[in-house]
């Protein structure tokens, strides 16, 4: 059974004959006399009982009504949640992250993206850096990549990236002998950091400070190229996952020597605030940051 001849129903039902339905329906009286008729003639019983001036539902025509009213109901209350899905689609996020090397990886991301939801406008955020947590707590970031997973309830994190840092070394530099590095053996080299504060830098956070290790010297260098010309030139020693350094040219002369016998391995987190966690726009972008890194 067509919808329009529940709509048909329905409407003569509320406006009481067929003649005051024709407005509603936007058709003609005759016309709406021809689908009552074969509608009827198809179901084999009345739909209405009709006199000059007044038209009242049979049984079976009160039944069909109530079923019309259901349908209807379930149809406006879909496109109802249609509607609120496809707002819920639009958005923008201010992303930044704690490792500025990881912009590197992002602008092909966001291209894609852009694509595929162009109503997710996606703004990278540089200046935030090592106050990432913060701004997110506050409202100025939408979503942060960072390496440390916060504590705050306020905050959920998602694991999206995996990598292994290694020391990055002038193929003459002593260390090149060892089968990898242990703490100790950075207590005497020059470190090369992309910048201040040391809390910031994941070789220390997590291998140096609990082993109760400073390099004797450690230089912030915000320039990739610098640090590399700067190793070639075997004046420092950098620390960073391979991927970082895909970007560049490396020299012949550059190595990477494996920190500790298992590997410093890390992970890299999404940080949202949780009551953001299920916004659509918010759920498609991380789902599909999740496909292009996680793994990495």
């Amino acid at each position: 059974m067509e919808l329009k001849y529940f709509r048909l129903i329905q409407t003569i039902a509320e406006e009481g004959s067929i003649a005051n339905a024709t407005e509603r329906l936007f058709l003609t009286q005759s016309a709406l006399s021809h689908q009552l008729r074969e509608l009827e003639e198809r179901l084999g019983f009345k739909v209405f009982n009709r006199t000059r001036n007044k038209w009242e539902l049979t049984e079976e025509g009160n039944e069909l009504y109530k079923l019309a009213n259901t349908l209807f109901s379930a149809i406006d209350e879909g496109f109802s949640n249609i509607k609120h899905i496809k707002e819920g689609a639009k958005g923008s996020i201010k992303l930044s992250a704690e490792c500025q090397s990881f912009f590197h990886a992002i602008p092909a991301f966001i291209q894609k993206m852009g694509m595929l939801y162009p109503e997710i406008d996606i703004e990278v955020t540089l200046g935030a850096t090592h106050q990432t947590i913060a701004q997110v707590l506050s409202g100025d970031i939408d979503i942060a990549i960072v390496t440390a997973k916060p504590a705050s309830e306020a905050l959920e994190s998602i694991t999206v990236f995996k990598d292994e840092i290694f020391a990055v070394i002038h193929k003459e530099h002593p260390l090149n002998s060892l089968a990898y590095l242990e703490a100790s053996h950075f207590e005497n080299i020059h470190l090369l950091i992309n910048s201040f504060p040391l809390e910031g830098v994941a070789v220390y956070e997590q291998f140096l400070k609990p082993n109760t290790i400073t390099p004797k010297k450690i230089s912030a260098i915000p320039f990739t190229e610098i640090t590399i010309s700067m190793i070639a030139a075997n004046m420092g020693i950098m620390c960073a996952p391979k991927w970082q350094l895909e970007p560049f040219k490396l020299s012949d002369d550059i190595v990477f020597k494996r920190i500790s016998k298992n590997g410093l391995k890390r992970k890299h987190y999404l940080v949202i605030k949780t009551v953001n966690r299920n916004k659509k726009y918010i759920h498609d972008f991380i789902s599909n940051f999740e496909n292009d890194f996680l793994g990495g």
